[in-house]
Formats: structure tokens, C-alpha cells, sequence
């Protein structure tokens, strides 16, 4: 796992300027090996209670980590829903990645996770975000005003959703 656990930091690292624009603030702490670790550790506690699932996305010519898609908030029950989230080294934006990448997860959360509905936020001037979004097939529903503090500043998102076409 340590070998994870470094790419993950190192991704974070490279990219720590990009992923502000868009990410919530993030401590120093977030910054470290150590953090990586119990990061790693807690995400796979929550997977295992059926809470949260983090996929990392991996270039299969090198088997370099350059992303991870995430499904978090899972709320089980009569709602069957969760939130998507994603990051991708800024070097390989543009390229496609994500989307394969999301379309996959989303795949995976209805075949297998049986989820009915996944959502996603994105601030309207992150286009190449929507453009992900609408290519893996969510739909925007609509704009959450002043939704998440990034940067010490309250940004609005749009709220995407897909729905499991087989329910």
C-alpha cells in the first residue's frame, strides 16, 4: 500500500494549485504521507460499511495513478442515492480520462451497487467538469446558490443527477 499511498500524495502535490480552484480547502496536513495513509486506511473502512467508494484512476501504459473518482454520501434505504466526486492530474486534462473514467464508476454503482440515483455538484465556470458530466449522461437539475466554501469564498454549483436507467 505504500507505494499508493505516495502516488496519491504525489498527485496532490502536482497538483495542489489546480485542485484549489475547484476543491474545498485542505490543511498542510492533507500535504503528507501520513495523512495519505489514514486517508487511504479510512476510505477503505467506509467502503467496507458501505458509506463511501474511492476508485483510483491509473494509466494502464505505466500504471501511474493520475486520478480518483469517488462516490460519497451513499444513502441507502428508499432514497438509494450518492454523490460523485473527481480529481485528474492536470497533465492528462482534456484527454478523456475522466469521462471513461466516470462512466465506469457510474456502470459499477448501478450494476453492482444497485444505487437508483447519483448526484454531482459543479461550479457553473468549471466547463470542463460539465462537459464530463453531460457525456457520462447527467442531467443538470438545477443551480445551489452560494453551496460550497472553496478558497474562503462560497461558491454556487450546479446540481447534476443520473438515474439508474433500469429502475
Amino acid at each position: 500500500m505504500e507505494v499508493l499511498e505516495t502516488a496519491k500524495l504525489e498527485l496532490n502535490l502536482r497538483n495542489r494549485a489546480f485542485f484549489e480552484t475547484y476543491l474545498t480547502t485542505r490543511s498542510e496536513d492533507f500535504y503528507t504521507i501520513e495523512y495519505q495513509v489514514n486517508s487511504i486506511k479510512s476510505s477503505i473502512a467506509k467502503m467496507e460499511q458501505d458509506k463511501e467508494y474511492v476508485f483510483g484512476v491509473f494509466l494502464t501504459s505505466t500504471d501511474d495513478l493520475i486520478g480518483i473518482v469517488s462516490l460519497t454520501e451513499v444513502v441507502r434505504g428508499a432514497l438509494q442515492s450518492c454523490w460523485l466526486g473527481y480529481s485528474l492530474d492536470k497533465a492528462y486534462n482534456g484527454r478523456g480520462y475522466t469521462t471513461e473514467a466516470v462512466r465506469l464508476v457510474v456502470d459499477y454503482a448501478f450494476q453492482v451497487l444497485k444505487f437508483h440515483r447519483i448526484e454531482a455538484g459543479v461550479m457553473p465556470r468549471n466547463t470542463g467538469s460539465i462537459r464530463v458530466l453531460e457525456k457520462s449522461g447527467f442531467e443538470k437539475e438545477g443551480l445551489s446558490k452560494k453551496n460550497v466554501l472553496i478558497n474562503g469564498k462560497w461558491e454556487d454549483h450546479l446540481h447534476f443527477v443520473i438515474v439508474n436507467p433500469d429502475d
